[in-house]
């Protein structure tokens, strides 16, 4: 495994199958939910076998990059405004970095020249689906478990989870409808794989079986899986198993 920072972002990386011979790059994100950083999403999902450079980035906000106060400042920041001060910056901030990170990964890691496939959970598959959006990068295929696909259903989710009253603004609408890649479907141009728990919350289910029907994407239901898939659970592996499959099809050549 290779640890490091790509234009300003902090990053684990793993070798392909055959560290001799051109690879894909799979580039990802990790949930803010367990696993919870670039690493822990690492031993979740390796995708081992595959020939792809599988990189984790971390999220901006987290591991080596939560503010000072660490993680009660996130939840401080959070509870004031979860639209404005975390899902909004945190998936700007990714999804700005990325190409920078990229064009000096394909220089860092020895042979990956091949095509290029994006994947994230949560939060993280929010910054996955808003880089494949935005096409700076030609993107052959994505992935995304436990998906934010609209942020507005997730927020009453927080509402109902921690007891809470989100007080919606003009600015927090505006990042919202954004973020709502029902709405902005048909600007995932790649061939996209939804990977679903079958116990997570309704806000999470229903806009992600809402994004399927619009891009006749291709849909995973993992029975027994909530939101998170920590590393080394069923869920973990059914995730894993997923994801390595569909890139094993779609980044042949």
């Amino acid at each position: 495994m290779v640890e490091g920072i790509a234009a300003g972002v902090p990053f684990v990386a793993v070798p392909p199958a055959d560290a001799n011979a051109p690879a894909a790059l799979l580039a990802g994100w990790h949930l803010m939910d367990a696993p919870a950083g670039e690493e822990a999403m690492a031993e979740a999902v390796p995708m081992a076998g595959l020939q792809a450079w599988r990189v984790y980035f971390g999220l901006p906000l987290s591991g080596k990059r939560l503010p000072e106060g660490g993680h009660d400042e996130v939840f401080r920041r959070a509870s004031e405004d979860a639209v404005l001060n975390v899902f909004g910056p945190v998936t700007e901030q990714a999804a700005g970095e990325f190409p920078a990170a990229l064009a000096e990964l394909r220089d860092r890691l020895p042979g990956a020249t091949g095509p290029l496939g994006v994947f994230g959970g949560s939060a993280g598959a929010l910054v996955a689906l808003e880089v494949l959006a935005r096409g700076a990068a030609a993107i052959t295929a994505a992935a995304v478990a436990s998906p934010v696909v609209q942020l507005t259903p997730v927020i009453a989710a927080n509402e109902r989870r921690f007891g809470v009253s989100y007080a919606w603004s003009e600015r927090s609408r505006a990042v919202a409808a954004r973020y709502d890649f029902v709405d902005r479907a048909a600007e995932l141009t790649a061939p996209l794989l939804v990977v679903t728990g079958a116990d997570d919350d309704i806000a999470v289910r229903e806009p992600a079986e809402a994004l399927r029907e619009k891009l006749g994407a291709e849909l995973v239901t993992v029975d027994g899986m909530a939101h998170e898939f920590p590393p080394g659970t069923p869920a973990a592996a059914r995730v894993d198993a997923a994801f390595t499959e569909w890139f094993a099809r779609r980044l042949r050549g």
